[in-house]
């Protein structure tokens, strides 16, 4: 069994094709941004949706890194390196939020302006001790503090065990998982209302925040099984994951996909049932139009397609099909994103969206932005990956995974 963990050599240079992929959606967004006549609005309407896109799926990756910390389960060991590379990038999206607060906050934020209307405005003074500018600015540093800060301390210690054999360090990670998933939650929940509810003054939803964290794990769940599946082509992964390995993702993908279903029902059903002015105006605009037909695709391609087919065993333990589920649930999570925040800047005159949706130069700014930040992205993750063993070869555990990697592959050939 090979005992060399170090990347496959041509890992770098998906990370320049990531980068250069990365470049080529700048390139497009600029251009489709200039000439789509209002560029500073088109601009950062396009920005925030692909912030939050690649910010979710950083902060997916944190939570899935605590989760197989508290699980102690070996399938976390194989991904273990995948998910500190991901939470890593958040420094990069610390980068990517100033804009936001700094210079779009104006163009994006209804309550950061004032309104004509004197109901909306009477609203806006009364929230206006915690939605203001400079509070925005700091609540958003502090959600980045708290999650910078878990992810620099998990890999601290991931990196002790792997110099010093300092078993103690995986305890000390196990011990600040438990509290740690807890503030990061809570981090997430006050980001989801911030950066997505508040775009809509009037409305809100108790369970928004639940909606935005189990959308972020069905994310970072579709990137590692896609990772996943290049690496086990490749040496030294392909000797150690399995088709057993692709067959956990898969129930853990399956999971969260159900997961994320009933948190959006949920917030429909309560909503649909109070029957509240402030709350339900804001599903009736999107039952209508070309936003009908975008949440119609929602239910069909993010939640009823993928969950039969991953009901079947073998589809999981066949990782390309996996993968392929995988990259449909990658862009229904951006259309998710689409349908919750574009509407709100798709207005027509006197306040009420406008029915018929988005034309399609501001689909392809919109995709644009999301291919450009997230050839960043990739490249900043993929850079991160490369630079350690893909797998924790100190860990106690590994024995256990190489072990049922080896019965595998001894009762294939036999």
């Amino acid at each position: 069994m090979n005992t060399n963990y170090a990347p496959p050599a041509d890992l770098g240079r998906v990370q320049k094709v990531a980068t250069g992929v990365g470049l080529i959606g700048v390139i497009v967004w600029v251009i489709s941004t200039v000439i789509s006549g209002k560029p500073k609005d088109t601009f950062f309407q396009s920005y925030l949706v692909a912030f939050i896109f690649w910010t979710g799926m950083a902060l997916g990756c944190l939570g899935l890194l605590m989760v197989q910390y508290l699980g102690g389960a070996t399938w976390g060991l194989l991904i273990r390196r995948q998910l500190e590379a991901a939470s890593h990038t958040l420094w990069l999206m610390l980068a990517l939020f100033l804009p936001i607060a700094l210079l779009g906050l104006h163009t994006l934020y209804e309550w950061s302006n004032g309104s004509e209307d004197p109901k909306v405005q009477a609203l806006i003074d009364h929230k206006s001790p915690y939605l203001n500018p400079t509070f925005f600015l700091i609540r958003g540093i502090i959600y980045f503090t708290i999650w910078i800060g878990l992810t620099t301390l998990l890999r601290k210690w991931s990196k002790q065990q792997d110099e010093s054999l300092d078993m103690s360090a995986v305890q000390r990670a196990q011990n600040l998982s438990g509290p740690g998933f807890v503030i990061y939650g809570l981090a997430v929940t006050f980001a989801g209302v911030d950066w997505v509810m508040s775009l809509d003054i009037e409305w809100f939803s108790t369970i928004f925040g639940l909606v935005i964290l189990i959308g972020q794990g069905v994310s970072a769940l579709a990137l590692l099984i896609s990772i996943g599946v290049y690496l086990s082509g490749r040496e030294p992964m392909s000797r150690v994951y399995q088709s057993k390995h692709f067959h956990d993702l898969g129930k853990l993908l399956l999971t969260a996909v159900m997961v994320w279903a009933y948190f959006a029902f949920s917030q429909l059903l309560i909503i649909w049932s109070g029957n509240l002015p402030e709350e339900l105006p804001w599903y009736l605009e999107r039952f209508k139009g070309q936003w009908r037909w975008m949440g119609l695709a929602l239910i069909m391609l993010h939640f009823v397609l993928p969950f039969l087919l991953l009901l079947s065993r073998n589809l999981k333990h066949n990782a390309r099909r996996l993968m392929m589920v995988a990259w449909l649930l990658i862009i229904m999570r951006f259309v998710d994103l689409i349908w919750m925040i574009a509407p709100e800047f798709n207005r027509a005159h006197g306040g009420q969206v406008a029915h018929y949706g988005l034309a399609i130069s501001s689909y392809i700014n919109y995709a644009a932005a999301m291919v450009g930040v997230g050839g960043v992205w990739l490249g900043w993750f993929f850079h991160q990956l490369r630079q350690r063993a893909l797998v924790p070869d100190n860990d106690p555990q590994l024995n256990e995974v190489l072990a049922r990697a080896e019965h595998v592959l001894s009762f294939e050939g036999h």
